[in-house]
This record gives structure tokens, C-alpha cells and sequence, in this order.
């Protein structure tokens, strides 16, 4: 079961008819930029440790720098 806030997410964006596949698409990089630091919370990061997020992406999970940004 998803949590409950990738699920307020999730109804926020078929509120405002957002394509299946584009909500699962942004369901998924939040979960993954949750779970990238530990589950420390966004609020938390320092910019030099979103940064570090990014450049991972790019570097080693050969991301598209338009997917990332």
C-alpha cells in the first residue's frame, strides 16, 4: 500500500487530470528522492545534498538531465 502522502499526491494530480502514466512517472521520483537519503525528510537536505541527488541521477543511473530537473 502507498503511503498516505504519495496517495494525497496522487488524488491532487487526478484532480487536475494529469495522465495515468505522468502520475506514476511523478509518484516515482519522489519516492526515489525520498528513499535516495535515507528517508531524511526534503524539508532537511541541504542544497549541496540535492545536488549530490541530481548529479547520482546523471552520473550513475544515466538519467536525461530534462528528467531530473
Amino acid at each position: 500500500m502507498a503511503s498516505v502522502f504519495l496517495e494525497s499526491i496522487r488524488d491532487f494530480m487526478i484532480t487536475r487530470r494529469y495522465a495515468k502514466r505522468t502520475i506514476d512517472t511523478y509518484q516515482y521520483w519522489i519516492k526515489f528522492y525520498i528513499l535516495y537519503p535515507a528517508k531524511k525528510h526534503p524539508a532537511q537536505l541541504a542544497e549541496s545534498e540535492v545536488e549530490q541527488f541530481l548529479s547520482y541521477l546523471s552520473n550513475q543511473r544515466n538519467v536525461a538531465i530534462q528528467t531530473a530537473e
